[in-house]
Protein backbone atom coordinates (compact mmCIF):
# COMPACT_ATOMS: atom_id res chain seq x y z
CA UNK A 1 0.00 0.00 0.00
CA UNK A 2 2.94 2.35 0.67
CA UNK A 3 4.05 1.82 -2.92
CA UNK A 4 0.66 2.80 -4.29
CA UNK A 5 0.46 5.88 -2.05
CA UNK A 6 3.96 6.90 -3.17
CA UNK A 7 3.05 6.52 -6.86
CA UNK A 8 -0.16 8.46 -6.29
CA UNK A 9 1.76 11.27 -4.54
CA UNK A 10 4.25 11.47 -7.41
CA UNK A 11 1.40 11.54 -9.94
CA UNK A 12 -0.50 14.27 -8.08
CA UNK A 13 2.60 16.44 -7.60
CA UNK A 14 3.60 15.98 -11.25
CA UNK A 15 0.10 16.92 -12.37
CA UNK A 16 0.12 20.05 -10.22
CA UNK A 17 3.53 21.08 -11.53
CA UNK A 18 2.64 20.47 -15.17
CA UNK A 19 -0.94 21.73 -15.15
CA UNK A 20 -1.71 24.69 -17.33
CA UNK A 21 -2.53 27.96 -15.66
CA UNK A 22 -6.03 29.39 -15.28
CA UNK A 23 -5.22 32.26 -17.65
CA UNK A 24 -3.85 30.29 -20.58
CA UNK A 25 -4.95 30.97 -24.14
CA UNK A 26 -5.94 28.67 -26.94
CA UNK A 27 -3.68 28.92 -29.98
CA UNK A 28 -4.70 27.28 -33.26
CA UNK A 29 -2.17 29.13 -35.42
CA UNK A 30 0.83 26.90 -34.73
CA UNK A 31 2.61 24.78 -37.33
CA UNK A 32 0.58 22.09 -39.06
CA UNK A 33 -2.62 23.50 -37.51
CA UNK A 34 -2.02 21.57 -34.29
CA UNK A 35 -3.98 22.61 -31.22
CA UNK A 36 -1.99 23.90 -28.31
CA UNK A 37 -2.50 25.27 -24.86
CA UNK A 38 0.12 27.80 -23.94
CA UNK A 39 0.67 27.23 -20.25
CA UNK A 40 3.13 28.02 -17.52
CA UNK A 41 6.77 28.28 -18.39
CA UNK A 42 8.94 25.54 -17.02
CA UNK A 43 10.77 27.11 -14.07
CA UNK A 44 13.78 24.91 -14.76
CA UNK A 45 14.59 25.90 -18.33
CA UNK A 46 11.99 28.43 -19.53
CA UNK A 47 10.20 26.16 -21.99
CA UNK A 48 6.45 26.39 -22.54
CA UNK A 49 4.50 23.20 -21.92
CA UNK A 50 2.11 22.05 -24.63
CA UNK A 51 -0.68 19.61 -23.84
CA UNK A 52 -0.84 17.00 -26.60
CA UNK A 53 -2.96 14.21 -25.17
CA UNK A 54 -5.36 13.57 -22.33
CA UNK A 55 -5.85 10.06 -21.06
CA UNK A 56 -7.13 9.88 -17.48
CA UNK A 57 -8.62 6.48 -18.24
CA UNK A 58 -6.73 4.39 -20.79
CA UNK A 59 -8.49 3.75 -24.12
CA UNK A 60 -11.56 5.90 -23.38
CA UNK A 61 -10.23 8.83 -25.42
CA UNK A 62 -9.00 6.44 -28.11
CA UNK A 63 -12.31 4.60 -28.51
CA UNK A 64 -15.13 7.01 -27.66
CA UNK A 65 -13.89 10.37 -28.98
CA UNK A 66 -14.62 10.74 -32.69
CA UNK A 67 -11.48 11.14 -34.79
CA UNK A 68 -12.27 14.73 -35.82
CA UNK A 69 -12.68 15.79 -32.18
CA UNK A 70 -9.52 14.30 -30.63
CA UNK A 71 -7.54 17.55 -30.59
CA UNK A 72 -10.42 19.49 -29.06
CA UNK A 73 -10.99 16.80 -26.41
CA UNK A 74 -7.29 16.80 -25.54
CA UNK A 75 -7.29 20.51 -24.73
CA UNK A 76 -10.67 20.68 -22.98
CA UNK A 77 -10.36 20.92 -19.21
CA UNK A 78 -12.03 17.95 -17.47
CA UNK A 79 -14.65 20.12 -15.76
CA UNK A 80 -16.00 21.07 -19.21
CA UNK A 81 -15.70 17.66 -20.91
CA UNK A 82 -18.98 16.19 -19.70
CA UNK A 83 -21.14 18.95 -21.18
CA UNK A 84 -19.10 19.09 -24.38
CA UNK A 85 -18.65 15.38 -25.12
CA UNK A 86 -21.29 13.29 -23.31
CA UNK A 87 -23.60 13.00 -26.33
CA UNK A 88 -20.68 12.03 -28.58
CA UNK A 89 -19.63 9.39 -26.06
CA UNK A 90 -23.18 8.02 -25.84
CA UNK A 91 -23.60 7.91 -29.64
CA UNK A 92 -20.25 6.16 -30.11
CA UNK A 93 -20.89 3.75 -27.22
CA UNK A 94 -24.26 2.72 -28.61
CA UNK A 95 -22.87 2.36 -32.15
CA UNK A 96 -19.96 0.29 -30.87
CA UNK A 97 -21.65 -2.02 -28.39
CA UNK A 98 -24.64 -4.25 -29.08
CA UNK A 99 -24.96 -4.59 -25.28
CA UNK A 100 -26.61 -1.14 -25.30
CA UNK A 101 -28.96 -1.75 -28.27
CA UNK A 102 -32.24 -2.07 -26.39
CA UNK A 103 -33.92 0.63 -24.29
CA UNK A 104 -33.14 0.01 -20.64
CA UNK A 105 -29.92 -1.94 -21.36
CA UNK A 106 -27.32 -1.46 -18.64
CA UNK A 107 -23.82 -2.70 -17.91
CA UNK A 108 -22.54 -4.68 -14.92
CA UNK A 109 -22.65 -1.52 -12.80
CA UNK A 110 -26.32 -0.96 -13.64
CA UNK A 111 -25.51 2.10 -15.76
CA UNK A 112 -27.45 2.73 -18.97
CA UNK A 113 -25.79 4.34 -22.01
CA UNK A 114 -26.66 7.90 -20.92
CA UNK A 115 -25.36 7.46 -17.37
CA UNK A 116 -22.29 5.46 -18.36
CA UNK A 117 -21.28 7.92 -21.07
CA UNK A 118 -21.77 10.78 -18.59
CA UNK A 119 -19.27 9.12 -16.26
CA UNK A 120 -16.77 8.43 -19.04
CA UNK A 121 -16.95 11.83 -20.75
CA UNK A 122 -15.11 13.49 -17.86
CA UNK A 123 -11.73 11.85 -18.44
CA UNK A 124 -10.15 11.82 -14.99
CA UNK A 125 -8.81 9.06 -12.79
CA UNK A 126 -10.82 9.29 -9.59
CA UNK A 127 -9.29 8.32 -6.27
CA UNK A 128 -11.02 7.48 -3.00
CA UNK A 129 -9.44 8.24 0.36
CA UNK A 130 -11.54 5.63 2.14
CA UNK A 131 -11.95 2.69 -0.26
CA UNK A 132 -9.34 0.22 -1.52
CA UNK A 133 -7.34 1.55 -4.46
CA UNK A 134 -8.65 -0.19 -7.55
CA UNK A 135 -9.98 0.51 -11.02
CA UNK A 136 -12.63 -2.14 -10.42
CA UNK A 137 -12.54 -5.18 -8.14
CA UNK A 138 -16.15 -6.32 -8.39
CA UNK A 139 -17.23 -4.10 -5.49
CA UNK A 140 -15.19 -0.91 -5.58
CA UNK A 141 -15.34 1.07 -8.82
CA UNK A 142 -12.96 3.82 -9.96
CA UNK A 143 -11.46 4.34 -6.51
CA UNK A 144 -8.00 4.64 -8.00
CA UNK A 145 -5.74 2.35 -9.95
CA UNK A 146 -2.94 -0.02 -9.09
CA UNK A 147 -0.32 -1.08 -11.60
CA UNK A 148 -1.70 -4.62 -11.59
CA UNK A 149 -5.29 -3.60 -12.42
CA UNK A 150 -6.45 -5.08 -15.73
CA UNK A 151 -7.96 -1.79 -16.87
CA UNK A 152 -8.64 -2.71 -20.49
CA UNK A 153 -10.52 -5.90 -19.58
CA UNK A 154 -12.59 -3.95 -17.04
CA UNK A 155 -13.47 -1.37 -19.69
CA UNK A 156 -14.36 -4.11 -22.20
CA UNK A 157 -16.62 -5.80 -19.63
CA UNK A 158 -18.40 -2.52 -18.91
CA UNK A 159 -18.82 -1.75 -22.62
CA UNK A 160 -19.64 -5.20 -24.03
CA UNK A 161 -20.54 -7.37 -21.05
CA UNK A 162 -24.11 -6.20 -20.50
CA UNK A 163 -25.91 -6.59 -17.19
CA UNK A 164 -24.20 -9.89 -16.38
CA UNK A 165 -20.75 -8.91 -17.60
CA UNK A 166 -18.88 -9.98 -14.49
CA UNK A 167 -20.09 -13.57 -14.46
CA UNK A 168 -21.58 -14.23 -17.87
CA UNK A 169 -20.83 -11.49 -20.43
CA UNK A 170 -23.37 -10.94 -23.20
CA UNK A 171 -20.52 -10.79 -25.71
CA UNK A 172 -17.70 -12.85 -24.19
CA UNK A 173 -15.42 -12.55 -27.21
CA UNK A 174 -15.41 -8.77 -26.81
CA UNK A 175 -15.30 -8.62 -23.01
CA UNK A 176 -11.69 -9.62 -22.35
CA UNK A 177 -8.37 -8.51 -23.81
CA UNK A 178 -6.99 -11.98 -22.94
CA UNK A 179 -3.81 -10.46 -21.53
CA UNK A 180 -3.71 -11.90 -18.03
CA UNK A 181 -0.14 -11.10 -17.00
CA UNK A 182 2.78 -8.84 -17.79
CA UNK A 183 5.66 -10.12 -19.86
CA UNK A 184 7.89 -8.93 -16.99
CA UNK A 185 7.29 -8.67 -13.24
CA UNK A 186 6.88 -5.28 -11.62
CA UNK A 187 9.94 -3.98 -9.79
CA UNK A 188 9.93 -3.86 -6.00
CA UNK A 189 11.22 -0.26 -5.92
CA UNK A 190 10.63 2.97 -7.81
CA UNK A 191 9.74 3.31 -10.70
CA UNK A 192 8.03 -0.11 -10.18
CA UNK A 193 7.50 -0.64 -13.91
CA UNK A 194 9.88 -3.11 -15.55
CA UNK A 195 12.32 -1.87 -18.15
CA UNK A 196 11.16 -2.22 -21.78
CA UNK A 197 12.10 -5.30 -23.78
Amino acid sequence: MKTIKYILCVAVVSTLLLNCSKHETYDSSSKEDSLELRGKSDPFNGRTWVQEDQMGRPAINTVLVSSGSKDLFNVTVPSEQGAAFQQMFQDNLMALSPAFNEPGDTNALGLDALTFSSVLATDVLTVSKVAPTTFFDGTNVLTGRTLADDVITVELILIFGGETGLTNPEFPGLSDDNVDANDKEFLSSFPYLATPW
